[in-house]
Protein backbone atom coordinates (compact mmCIF):
# COMPACT_ATOMS: atom_id res chain seq x y z
CA UNK A 1 0.00 0.00 0.00
CA UNK A 2 1.05 3.40 -0.29
CA UNK A 3 1.24 6.00 2.29
CA UNK A 4 1.74 9.98 2.05
CA UNK A 5 1.90 12.29 4.78
CA UNK A 6 0.51 15.93 4.14
CA UNK A 7 1.74 18.54 6.36
CA UNK A 8 -0.37 22.11 6.85
CA UNK A 9 0.84 24.47 9.43
CA UNK A 10 0.15 22.42 12.70
CA UNK A 11 -2.15 20.02 10.94
CA UNK A 12 -0.87 16.53 9.46
CA UNK A 13 -3.37 14.57 7.21
CA UNK A 14 -2.06 10.87 6.42
CA UNK A 15 -3.67 9.18 3.52
CA UNK A 16 -2.67 5.30 2.81
CA UNK A 17 -4.62 3.49 -0.14
CA UNK A 18 -3.69 0.09 -1.75
CA UNK A 19 -1.22 0.08 -4.73
CA UNK A 20 -3.76 -0.70 -7.48
CA UNK A 21 -6.46 2.48 -6.63
CA UNK A 22 -3.60 4.74 -7.53
CA UNK A 23 -5.40 6.79 -10.90
CA UNK A 24 -8.84 5.56 -10.50
CA UNK A 25 -12.15 6.94 -9.92
CA UNK A 26 -14.71 5.48 -7.97
CA UNK A 27 -18.56 6.56 -8.12
CA UNK A 28 -20.96 5.90 -6.20
CA UNK A 29 -24.45 8.05 -6.56
CA UNK A 30 -23.68 11.14 -5.97
CA UNK A 31 -20.05 10.85 -4.78
CA UNK A 32 -16.99 10.80 -6.95
CA UNK A 33 -13.32 10.14 -5.74
CA UNK A 34 -10.28 10.13 -7.43
CA UNK A 35 -7.49 8.51 -5.49
CA UNK A 36 -4.80 11.08 -7.17
CA UNK A 37 -1.03 10.00 -6.96
CA UNK A 38 -0.26 13.53 -6.04
CA UNK A 39 -2.95 12.97 -2.70
CA UNK A 40 -2.09 9.55 -2.30
CA UNK A 41 1.21 8.36 -4.15
CA UNK A 42 4.01 8.66 -1.55
CA UNK A 43 6.33 5.45 -0.41
CA UNK A 44 4.93 2.07 -0.17
CA UNK A 45 4.89 1.12 3.16
CA UNK A 46 4.40 -2.64 4.87
CA UNK A 47 1.19 -3.50 7.02
CA UNK A 48 3.04 -3.23 9.72
CA UNK A 49 4.75 0.09 9.53
CA UNK A 50 1.13 1.87 7.95
CA UNK A 51 -0.22 0.15 11.73
CA UNK A 52 2.41 1.95 13.49
CA UNK A 53 1.71 5.15 11.43
CA UNK A 54 -1.92 5.17 11.72
CA UNK A 55 -1.83 4.24 15.76
CA UNK A 56 -0.42 7.44 16.54
CA UNK A 57 -2.10 9.50 13.24
CA UNK A 58 -4.99 12.49 14.51
CA UNK A 59 -6.02 12.60 10.38
CA UNK A 60 -6.10 9.51 8.61
CA UNK A 61 -7.69 8.99 4.78
CA UNK A 62 -8.08 5.31 3.62
CA UNK A 63 -9.05 3.19 0.61
CA UNK A 64 -8.51 0.16 -0.23
CA UNK A 65 -9.71 -3.47 0.88
CA UNK A 66 -6.26 -4.48 2.28
CA UNK A 67 -5.17 -0.62 3.74
CA UNK A 68 -9.06 -0.24 5.45
CA UNK A 69 -8.86 -3.73 7.03
CA UNK A 70 -5.16 -3.33 8.64
CA UNK A 71 -7.11 -0.08 9.93
CA UNK A 72 -10.21 -2.22 11.60
CA UNK A 73 -7.37 -5.25 12.45
CA UNK A 74 -5.03 -2.77 14.65
CA UNK A 75 -8.56 -0.90 15.99
CA UNK A 76 -7.93 2.22 14.92
CA UNK A 77 -11.30 2.05 12.64
CA UNK A 78 -14.37 0.29 13.54
CA UNK A 79 -15.87 -1.47 11.28
CA UNK A 80 -19.08 -0.12 11.28
CA UNK A 81 -17.82 3.07 10.08
CA UNK A 82 -16.46 2.07 6.79
CA UNK A 83 -18.06 2.97 3.96
CA UNK A 84 -18.11 1.51 0.51
CA UNK A 85 -17.56 3.59 -2.64
CA UNK A 86 -17.81 1.59 -5.74
CA UNK A 87 -16.80 -1.03 -3.78
CA UNK A 88 -14.01 -0.02 -2.56
CA UNK A 89 -13.52 0.60 1.25
CA UNK A 90 -12.97 3.39 2.60
CA UNK A 91 -12.42 5.13 6.11
CA UNK A 92 -11.46 8.20 7.71
CA UNK A 93 -10.01 9.32 11.03
CA UNK A 94 -10.79 12.50 12.92
CA UNK A 95 -8.58 12.32 16.91
CA UNK A 96 -9.18 15.96 18.55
Amino acid sequence: MYIKIHKHGNSTIVAICDRELIGKTLKEGNITVIITEQFYKGEIISEEDAIDVMSRASNINIFGDRAVSCAVRCGVVDKMNVKLIDDVAHAQVFRI
